[in-house]
């Protein structure tokens, strides 16, 4: 899809302020509300916006502990990253699933409330997940850049 400058300038705006009203969007990116709204349902229709979303801070609800997994699975079995990814599915503290080419096939993000409860996610949940030739775990310290904007 080809954007224009009004295009980016919108979408630019609308990434750092989400919740901003329609009317002030359109005021900051320099077009007109009507403008705005045919503009924003074209973004829509051409898959570049695909969804708006509340983005949780799970540590302000208690999950100080967030770990991401890294699988390579046993690919011996034709079936090993459907049913992998199915039982990973059912982890309540999984919250992302993430699948790759290259030495990492699947990467999950865990949280829990502290190390005892990650510990026992670790031991009970994830270790019996089926078809795991390696597990590698980083533990996050920081996030530093989470797409605070945009390249265009």
């Amino acid at each position: 899809m080809q954007l224009d400058e009004a295009d980016r300038r919108i979408l630019r705006h609308y990434l750092a302020e989400p919740a901003l009203e329609r009317a002030a969007l359109a005021e900051r990116a320099g077009v007109t509300p009507a403008t705005l709204w045919r503009r924003l349902e074209r973004l829509r229709a051409g898959g570049v916006i695909r969804t708006e979303a509340a983005v949780i801070d799970w540590r302000a609800l208690g999950y100080g502990v967030e770990v991401s997994l890294r699988f390579t699975l046993d690919k011996t079995n034709p079936r090993a990253f459907d049913e992998f990814i199915a039982a990973a599915r059912e982890v309540p503290e999984v919250v992302t699933i993430e699948t790759f080419l290259g030495r990492v096939d699947v990467r999950l993000t865990v949280i829990a409330r502290d190390m005892a409860q990650y510990q026992e996610i670790y031991r009970r949940r994830i270790l019996t997940l089926p078809h795991i030739a390696e597990l590698d775990a980083l533990m996050l310290i920081a996030t530093i850049k989470d797409q605070d904007g945009m390249p265009i």
